[in-house]
């Protein structure tokens, strides 16, 4: 058996640097993927990590300097010299540089600061609101962090202990042939720390869910779907990480009297026969905040003579604000021709006698669709 010194190609004296650069080189050289498959290849692999594996821990490498391989003996697990956590830090070593970031980058150990979860609140607002802006109050539960125990999970005055099955690294590695699996400490569940007396509040979380009271201030011109993050007001970390945010979804709750299509605001509103007919102004109502609108939240809007049913008209101006400009939509209102019902026998009368008076011309779409209706029968019946 080849001396491992002499296996890697450095010194006795050499610090681990060294160690580690002409293990990374020798290991680059041999692999049996850089060398077709190569038998001889395989071999000199296993020498090489076998060697490292020794020589880069420190109790392992005095015992070697010390006795030789009789000192080592026994400790390597399996087929060609893997042993315990060793063989997952040569896996790391050589081939997280190369490979890392295709599979994700590098492991990181979660037993230090972690940062808190994030949160999401759905939260239903007013068109008023959403129109003018508005600040509300909303309650969130989350964790946060255990008073009594500032955030250790253990009972006041006691500590947290070291996990013995992971050394405090929160991971554990099973090795099989050349490579090592790592998945978290299942005794302390990748904490790398034993709570052994809990607090008797957290129950040795370190956190504890409270609802907590936040003041929001929805911005003008906001719509249905909108989502704000609130930076740091998530959950909290774990050991002293930082918090997550909160994401406030927006829905706005359907008006009884107002559509929203984008900037524009539409507004059906009922007009008398007898303004459609002659013209004239009726009001209509506006959100509260608008331009030109008094405290009661409505304008006045001019009806044009022989309005019909379905004419619109826009007030320039007058919808919702844009949020990331100081552009404003238009109000749009539809017109909707209200026939009187429950009429008098006077009333009847003088419709009767406006009704002997209108022609063709004060009723041109009647006419054109009486002419086009004519046509159609003739062509159906032939006559």
């Amino acid at each position: 058996m080849r001396d491992y010194y002499e296996v890697l190609g450095v010194a006795r004296g050499c610090d681990d640097a060294a160690l580690k650069a002409a293990f990374r080189k020798m290991a680059m050289e041999h692999h049996p993927d850089r060398n077709g498959g190569c038998e001889n290849a395989s071999s000199r692999f296993k020498e090489v990590n076998e060697a490292y594996s020794v020589l880069s821990d420190a109790q392992k490498r005095a015992a070697y300097d010390r006795y030789g391989h009789a000192g080592v003996n026994g400790q390597q697990g399996g087929p060609g010299g893997f042993g315990g956590a060793d063989a997952g830090d040569i896996f790391n070593d050589v081939f997280g540089d190369v490979f890392g970031e295709m599979f994700g980058g590098r492991r990181q150990s979660n037993n230090g600061p972690q940062r808190g979860q994030d949160l999401r609140y759905d939260l239903e607002i007013t068109l008023e609101q959403a129109y003018a802006g508005a600040e509300v109050e909303i309650k969130v539960p989350a964790a946060i962090t255990c008073e009594v125990c500032d955030g250790s999970g253990a009972k006041p005055g006691t500590s947290p202990t070291v996990c013995g099955t992971c050394g405090g690294a929160g991971r554990v590695r099973a090795t099989q042939g050349f490579f090592a699996v790592e998945r978290a400490c299942p005794r302390c569940g990748g904490s790398g720390r034993l709570v052994l007396d809990p607090c008797a509040t957290c129950h040795g979380h370190g956190q504890v869910r409270r609802e907590r009271i936040l003041s929001v201030r929805i911005p003008a011109g906001v719509d249905d779907g909108a989502r704000i993050r609130l930076a740091g007001e998530g959950d909290a970390g774990a050991r002293g990480g930082p918090r997550g945010d909160l994401y406030l979804f927006l829905s706005v709750i359907p008006h009884e009297l107002f559509e929203r299509d984008g900037l524009d605001l539409l507004c059906t509103v009922p007009v008398p026969m007898t303004v459609a007919a002659l013209g004239g102004d009726i009001e209509a109502p506006c959100l509260l905040g608008g331009e030109n609108c008094d405290g009661a939240s409505r304008m006045t809007v001019k009806v044009p003579e022989g309005a019909q049913t379905g004419k619109t008209v826009r007030l320039k101006g007058k919808g919702m604000p844009s949020l990331r400009s100081r552009q404003r939509g238009d109000l749009v209102v539809e017109l909707f021709v209200e026939t009187p019902t429950h009429l008098s026998a006077r009333q009847k009368e003088l419709l009767q006698e406006l009704a002997g008076l209108c022609s063709e011309k004060q009723n041109p779409k009647s006419a054109n669709f009486v002419g086009k209706a004519k046509r159609f029968w003739e062509e159906v019946t032939g006559s």
